[in-house]
């Protein structure tokens, strides 16, 4: 002893001692450095700990900072959707791999930090799906679509391979069905929007030009072929596709498709529907039918459009129908048409019949005086039923079975005899008194004749415009049960009727009917006449012949 005194003295082994502790403190100090330095890879980090370990340093006291450098490492994973679509996710990928070398490392220096690392994980993907839920809202395609996805489910097999007992496939199939049934709802919300832009663009029009309803049934209908079309093929090709977790989510794609739409074509029954209320009502109540309102111009042409367009009968309707429409969506939207027409039919009728309420208000009929020519109501009224035809022609079809001209021969001689008999007793100037035979005479043509005046409307342009022009013969037979006559007020009438005769059976396809109703207008009158005596043949024809040769001057005039 004295000797290793002498020879080394007190410090010897002590000195040594201390220059080793002194080499493994700053070799536990850099390792510490490393192990919590942000600028190190996680790899680096978790050699660092494995190295502090085998130093048999209290590791374990720092579980806690390090889940808590891990967690922060999760929140610097950055998943944008556009920049995974449009470029290589090449840094995504890096990060990825990284974090999952983190998570091997982590469970060798803590076995028992499974828990831990499985929420984190799942917490990872859970936050790259919401992202992918917002991406979903906005137009993205479905190549959009898979990529994400693929990028996505990488990762999950990737920290499925560190974290077997984690479920991450599980967990990321139920997310993406939150994501996919979203992308599907988004589609279909997207395809609705551009019918409702399309729709108001067309009322938001300028009147001053007629709008060309063929093009406008021809862009609406692409609208809703194109889409739908365009969305099944997108629907296709995510179907087509070999990505795993699309495939496990096959059935489901299906499923959710068809009651899209199932949805999508009973929303878009109802919202027509409350659109055409709507907008009818304060089309009436706005501007009250005036003449040359342009709601009243736009909006009967937009009805008439979706009353084709749902039609089941029109040969641009959806008679075949697309093959994703249910049999119930095809029946719903056959109904739908057959509204859309009524309205169409009822929008039209009222607007001539408010033209012919002011007709009838306008003058003092027991002091008119005599008739000098056909009313001018009467080129309106014409007119109206020329813009009728020309709206019906652009986006109905005709009807292809036999005209009904020469159908009703029996009621057509009985109308044309009635003629005869008004001839024969204008130029015997009959009294008041045969004036009453003539009052019973055509009664008893009324309650003999049997016409049918109103049937079911088709979806032809015979059809709709017989009804319209009905319905408009009897207001105006209406209007005359209102009023009182006087001689030439009855003969105005008569007059205003006789010339409407020919042009009106040019434009229906049914002339007995229409020589019924317009004979219902001239017995009204007859009704409520004083002195129901009628014009004079030669008198009657001059009329006529002058109203004639004024409209071809001024068609000469405006050509």
């Amino acid at each position: 002893m004295p000797i290793f005194k002498v020879a080394y003295g007190d410090s010897s082994f002590q000195d040594c001692k201390r220059a080793s502790e002194e080499a493994i403190a700053i070799i536990v100090k850099n390792l510490q450095g490393k192990l919590f330095s942000d600028s190190e890879s996680m790899q680096v980090r978790a050699e660092a700990a494995v190295l502090l370990k085998q130093l048999n340093f209290p590791v374990d006291n720092l579980k806690t900072k390090l889940l808590e450098k891990l967690e922060l490492s999760v929140t610097d994973i950055q998943f944008i959707p556009e920049v995974m679509v449009n470029a290589s996710p090449s840094a995504h990928e890096a990060d990825i791999r990284e974090f999952v070398e983190a998570i091997r490392a982590f469970r060798v220096i803590f076995p028992d930090s499974e828990k831990q690392l499985v929420k984190l994980a799942q917490d990872l993907i859970t936050k790259h799906f919401l992202i992918i839920e917002e991406y979903v809202k906005t137009r993205i395609c479905a190549a959009d679509l898979l990529g994400v996805l693929r990028v996505i489910w990488n990762d999950v097999l990737r920290m499925d391979e560190v974290l077997e007992e984690a479920s991450l496939s599980n967990h990321s199939l139920e997310a993406a069905k939150v994501a996919l049934k979203l992308y599907i709802r988004s589609a279909f919300s997207y395809l609705k929007q551009d019918i409702s832009d399309y729709l108001l663009k067309v009322l938001k029009r300028d009147g001053a030009e007629e709008y060309p309803l063929e093009v406008a049934l021809d862009a609406s209908l692409k609208v809703v072929f194109d889409g739908g079309r365009n969305f099944l093929l997108d629907i296709h090709k995510i179907l087509d596709d070999n990505l795993e977790i699309v495939d496990n989510l096959r059935e489901l794609i299906i499923d959710w498709v068809q009651e899209g739409y199932q949805d999508f074509f009973r929303e878009l029954e109802v919202q027509f529907m409350l659109f055409s209320g709507r907008n009818y009502s304060s089309a009436t109540q706005i501007h009250g039918l005036t003449e040359g309102a342009q709601g009243d111009k736009a909006f009967p042409s937009l009805v008439l459009e979706l009353a084709a367009s749902f039609s089941g009968a029109s040969v641009r309707g959806y008679e075949h129908g697309l093959t994703f429409i249910p049999g119930e969506i095809s029946q719903k939207f056959r109904a739908a048409g057959d509204k859309f027409l009524q309205l169409y039919i009822n929008l039209r009728t009222q607007r001539i019949s408010h033209l012919l309420k002011k007709r009838f208000a306008t003058p003092n009929w027991v002091k008119h005086k005599e008739p000098r020519e056909v009313h001018m109501f009467v080129d309106l009224f014409l007119q109206e039923l020329k813009i009728t035809g020309n709206e019906v022609k652009q986006v109905l079809p005709q009807d292809t079975r036999k005209h009904r001209r020469a159908d009703s021969n029996g009621s057509t001689a009985s109308s044309r005899s009635n003629s005869f008999r008004e001839e024969k007793l204008s130029r015997s100037h009959i009294q008041k008194g045969r004036s009453q035979q003539l009052l019973e005479t055509h009664l008893a043509k009324l309650f003999k004749q049997k016409v049918e005046i109103f049937t079911k409307v088709e979806y032809t342009q015979e059809s709709v415009v017989m009804t319209i022009v009905k319905l408009c013969l009897k207001s105006l037979q209406e209007f005359v049960r209102l009023q009182t006559f006087n001689r030439s007020g009855f003969q105005q009438i008569q007059l205003d009727i006789q010339f409407l005769r020919t042009p009106i059976k040019e434009i229906v396809e049914d002339e007995a009917a229409m020589d019924f109703l317009l004979d219902e207008v001239i017995v009204a009158a007859v009704e409520r006449c004083l002195d129901p005596i009628p014009l004079e043949l030669p008198i009657l024809d001059k009329l006529i012949q002058a109203k004639l040769v004024k409209h071809k001057e001024q068609n000469i005039i405006s050509s």
